[in-house]
């Protein structure tokens, strides 16, 4: 039985539920991960189970916790080079199968001006090609052949995962998490959408302090994390 979209965020809804939208509104919904169009533009499908959330002014998504990543075009994502094959490396991101990634696809990149990229390297890329028929293609420049903060990250720091949902979180704006342990300890971050985080602090040991409270940030309400930042910030010299 379908269900008014306005009506059922914040509800919880299951794979194969429909979600409608009045007439005047649905060429205009944004559809995000864990929906899909259902034939008429009318409405949508859920493809898996969730909690449905939106955001204005018609961005509609199902929040879930998941760590497996299926790729999507235009996603930014962290990576590891697992092959050199000729003018390709081949990346693990985390999916179902390994992306491809050209040699020229590096901000300045020529056939004699080709990047230093080794086996074991973690790279922050961008999908520019990313469907069930077609092998994921990753690049490191955007549309102006800039890097914009994409390509090799640095050897030091500490790469960990988390689920899918907490990348997502992480990466909002006003994430209040960043903000306060910014204020704490300076450091560097990367977060990829495939949910995997890259951070470096002063030193090693403020670099395992940050990326043990992001990885249990999930699993703390918002009482808890003030509690955590006071404690954290009682013990910083």
């Amino acid at each position: 039985m379908a269900r008014c979209a306005a009506e059922a965020v914040g509800d919880v809804v299951l794979a194969g539920d429909l979600l409608t939208f009045p007439a005047a509104h649905s060429a205009k919904v944004l559809c995000g991960p864990g929906l899909r169009r259902q034939g008429s533009v009318l409405g949508l499908a859920a493809c898996k189970s969730g909690i449905l959330r939106h955001k204005e002014p018609s961005m509609y998504w199902v929040d879930s916790h998941q760590k497996r990543y299926v790729p999507s075009k235009g996603e930014y994502v962290i990576g590891i080079v697992t092959t050199k094959s000729g003018d390709i490396f081949k990346v693990d991101v985390g999916g179902s199968e390994q992306a491809s990634l050209s040699y020229l696809a590096f901000e300045g990149a020529t056939k004699r001006n080709r990047p230093n990229v080794q086996v074991g390297d973690l790279i922050f890329a961008q999908f520019v090609v990313a469907n069930k028929d077609m092998e994921p293609e990753l690049v490191c420049i955007d549309s102006c052949g800039r890097s914009n903060g994409m390509g090799v990250i640095g050897p030091d720091g500490l790469l960990f995962k988390v689920s899918l949902s907490v990348a997502r979180k992480l990466l909002s704006p006003n994430c209040e998490v960043i903000k306060n342990l910014g204020e704490l300890y300076p450091f560097e971050i990367v977060i990829g959408m495939n949910g995997r985080i890259w951070v470096k602090a002063r030193t090693f040991k403020h670099t395992l302090l940050v990326a043990n409270i992001l990885e249990s940030c999930e699993n703390m309400t918002s009482e808890q994390r003030k509690q955590t930042f006071k404690k954290l910030s009682e013990n910083v010299p």
